[in-house]
């Protein structure tokens, strides 16, 4: 084995036990303090299925499967999905200032959930959102796309239109909505991970897991296309083929993860930013690192967002933003990571 690998090794072994650890504090950690050894125990009674050990109906019983552990699976697998998301977009377009939202599969996502709401719909909201993704991610397709070709510059200015578009009718949706309505769209737009319908959040993390898994199948075409898009061809890479594949799967992710959790920012530009530069720009380490990296930033951000002002809740989304944008800041005036290409 070599050494390269035994270091990549290392680091994804580092970072799961960190995941491990942050997971362990987010289920015991909040306005109700439930001690790690309970914690288990009951974790161990209801996933386990100790037959021996009655299952408890007590508060703590309530909090942790009601409350904390669908938050916290949906936390690993949106952060790890939206990580994943932003690596494959900016190996696929060459550009680090490349997130999952850039293409406008948040903009078309928030509009149908604006609607959604202001119809009376919210339960259907995640369904909304995943539909007006969908739409988003076609309408710019079948812009940018052209004679078969996906043109990376072309499709790269659509998505920034379909983003700003999507802002306006967002606005006007905004002032023709009632109080009600538009306090329900802000909380929406600013991101949570309140979700606690655990059928829908473990349909959508299996989607979410295997979209990720099916992206780490792409890290090779990835290291090709870094190279530009004549060398990936010589390397015998099907350039259009790879580059369709890539755009939809990372827009699937994108879209699935925001109609569940809405729009969390920062995850899917800092991430991979940060592991790029800390341990390898080869994408063969790059999307697994950045996926549980991704999950930890945001498990650990939703700890952070429901105790800094117990207990009062913050937006994930507000945390993500504030301290992603600290951390991004400090790296680049520190200087102390490099960020390759």
């Amino acid at each position: 084995m070599s050494k390269k690998i035994r270091q990549w090794i290392s680091w994804l072994v580092a970072l799961t036990a960190l995941l491990i650890g942050i997971s362990f504090l987010s289920l015991t950690i909040g306005a109700v303090h439930i001690p790690l050894k309970r914690t288990m125990l009951l974790l161990m009674q209801r996933i386990l299925l100790w037959h021996s050990l009655p299952l408890e109906d007590t508060p703590a019983s309530i909090i942790l499967f009601k409350i904390r552990l669908p938050r916290l699976i949906l936390g690993i697998v949106v952060g790890a999905s939206l990580s994943s998301a932003g690596v494959v977009f900016q190996g696929m377009f060459r550009n680090p200032l490349v997130e999952p939202y850039t293409l406008g599969v948040s903009g078309g996502a928030a509009v149908a959930v604006c609607l959604a709401i202001m119809g009376g719909l919210s339960r259907l909201i995640p369904l909304a959102g995943f539909m007006g993704a969908i739409g988003a991610i076609i309408l710019v397709y079948f812009i940018a796309s052209s004679g078969g070709r996906l043109a990376i510059p072309t499709l790269l200015l659509t998505g920034v239109i379909v983003s700003f578009f999507s802002s306006s009718l967002i606005m006007l949706l905004m002032s023709l909505s009632r109080t009600e309505e538009l306090h329900g769209i802000m909380f929406w737009i600013m991101g949570n991970l309140q979700e606690t319908d655990f059928t829908l959040i473990l349909v959508t993390s299996l989607a979410l897991l295997t979209g990720v898994f099916i992206a780490f199948l792409f890290a090779r075409d990835l290291n090709a296309l870094s190279l530009g898009e004549e060398e990936a061809m010589h390397l015998g890479i099907d350039v259009e083929r790879v580059k369709k594949v890539l755009f939809i799967l990372a827009s699937f992710l994108t879209g699935l993860a925001v109609s569940v959790s809405g729009i969390i920012g920062f995850v899917g530009l800092m991430i991979p930013h940060f592991v790029r530069g800390l341990i390898s720009p080869d994408h063969r380490i790059l999307l697994p690192a950045s996926a549980i990296s991704g999950a930890v930033f945001l498990v650990g951000a939703d700890l952070l967002a429901r105790t800094i002002v117990s207990p009062q809740e913050l937006p994930v989304g507000v945390i993500t933003g504030v301290v992603g944008g600290v951390i991004f800041v400090y790296i680049i005036r520190r200087r102390k990571v490099e960020f390759k290409w």
